[in-house]
């Protein structure tokens, strides 16, 4: 079936989004914000996707506001706050870190 990009729900369009930047076959992928405005739903296909992407070896550098879900796959975090970097780490110590959870996962 042929359906016009503009007629895609947000979802579909940030697929289509990916799925294009893949087709060059890069060697790093950018990604900011895939998840923003997005179904909870869809926002477990698009991280189940990236995963995928980075599984097959593409370095992908993500920039999202669901902290957890990002730490959770990332091996490297960034904080920033003002165009700033305050804090960086391995994602996974980030994670568990009690300011990290305080400050940015609402625990």
């Amino acid at each position: 079936a042929t359906q016009l990009a503009g007629t895609m729900s947000g979802g579909e369009q940030q697929m289509l989004a990916m799925g294009r930047a893949l087709m060059a076959n890069p060697k790093v992928l950018l990604l900011d914000e895939p998840t923003m405005g997005l179904s909870p739903i869809m926002c477990d296909k698009i991280f189940e996707v990236v995963q995928e992407v980075y599984k097959q070896g593409v370095t992908i550098l993500l920039v999202e506001q669901n902290a957890s879900r990002a730490l959770q796959l990332a091996n490297r975090g960034y904080v920033m706050e003002s165009g700033l970097i305050t804090m960086s780490g391995d994602a996974k110590v980030m994670l568990n870190d009690p300011k990290v959870r305080a400050a940015y996962l609402g625990e």
